[in-house]
């Protein structure tokens, strides 16, 4: 099969499809990997590792969608990748429909099969292609957070983990999932007061013995919430509903009632966002300020730290590319629920039922 990896064109976004350790495993199983020039210069690769791997060099976007099978990215097709694509090619990236109306048109006008990353699914449930940009994501919101803090940068002037005989800041994170946990995780580490709020007393229960008590818990319900964000210093969003649009669990008179300099963090933004105030940023511009509080929703998060993401996420996919490229999708998500589950739009209809549901669209059987 001949795999196709564009150079990502959205703003700031550096990670790439495949790295050459993944072009090469595909060359060598039997495949033709045709990479755009310079499509990996943002992760320190020159085309002649990618060449050394194995890959044919294109000149340009056009050239490697019209040469390829199947085409791999990371982040969401923009308008002009989207009128790139044909009946009968498979994309396999980061799609994030639910809140992507616009997209999502555009992916069924073009008659591709759409494969999104964030809706595969693993034998117990788990999405193993959001994972590891979740676990990135969950990091570096308390990195930016505890930036963002700083009184130049907006924030109240406080230091995340105090200092002898001053307090350290309260760090609230709604969602336990895994980059909530991996949020908490950082936040802990950094001596901040932290609190998890989630809304499974199970999930709980587990965090709190993973924590070894170190972080509090909270049940997730609109009181918990609004207590929790107003004593806050730093606010997380790491909730997930998978392929759906996340729910705002912070509501805009809730963001009323924070403390000045205070900081919101949405990772839900890819799903539109899980705080009422919330507006997709860029990493050009990550924050705004609003009622006096900073705000910062990035989209493409990992992709500021795109070295680390772009092999986290090969880790992961280069299972289910090998397995597309080597079966051909009907085979491949006959032979994988899993990978069946990521299924978002074929042959011009919606195939996934958050994805449908949440944007008011028929839903096709695949």
């Amino acid at each position: 099969m001949r795999i196709g990896v564009p150079r990502e064109i959205k703003i700031h976004e550096y990670r790439v499809g495949l790295v050459p350790a993944s072009v090469q495993e595909l060359v060598l199983a039997g495949h033709e990997v045709l990479v755009e020039t310079q499509a990996g210069i943002g992760i320190g690769y020159e085309d002649a590792r990618y060449v050394s791997a194995g890959a044919r060099i294109l000149p340009d976007a056009d050239a490697v969608f019209a040469a390829a099978d199947l085409i791999v990215k990371v982040k969401e097709p923009q308008p002009v990748e989207c009128a790139r694509l044909r009946p009968g090619q498979v994309l396999f990236t980061y799609l994030h429909l639910a809140a992507d109306a616009a997209q999502a048109h555009a992916l069924m006008a073009s008659g591709a099969t759409c494969i999104a990353y964030e809706t595969v699914t693993a034998a117990d449930g788990s999405l193993p292609l959001l994972t590891p940009m979740s676990e990135v994501a969950g990091r570096m919101s308390v990195q930016v957070g505890a930036t963002c803090l700083q009184k130049a940068m907006g924030g109240a002037g406080v230091l995340l983990g105090g200092v002898p005989g001053v307090a350290p800041a309260k760090v609230v994170v709604i969602g336990g999932g895994v980059s909530g946990t991996h949020a908490a995780e950082m936040a802990a580490g950094l001596r901040a007061d932290v609190t998890i709020i989630d809304r499974s007393i199970k999930r709980l229960r587990e965090l709190d013995v993973q924590f070894g008590g170190s972080v509090k818990t909270l049940f997730s319900n609109a009181y918990n919430i609004e207590q929790a964000v107003m004593g806050a210093d730093l606010v997380i969003g790491a909730v997930l509903v998978p392929g759906a649009a996340a729910p705002k669990l912070v509501t805009e008179a809730m963001v009323r009632k924070m403390r000045p300099g205070s900081v919101l963090v949405d990772i839900a933004i890819d799903q539109g966002g899980c705080f009422a105030t919330s507006r997709p940023t860029t990493h050009a511009e990550p924050t705004y300020e609003l009622y006096g509080v900073v705000h910062y929703c990035v989209t493409n998060m990992p992709g500021a730290v795109a070295r680390t993401s772009a092999f986290a996420l090969n880790n992961a996919t280069l299972p289910y590319v090998k397995a597309l490229a080597d079966k051909g999708w009907q085979q491949a998500v006959q032979d994988d629920p899993g990978l069946a589950a990521g299924l978002n739009v074929v042959a011009g209809q919606v195939v996934h039922p958050a994805v449908a549901r949440d944007l008011g669209l028929a839903l096709k059987t695949a």
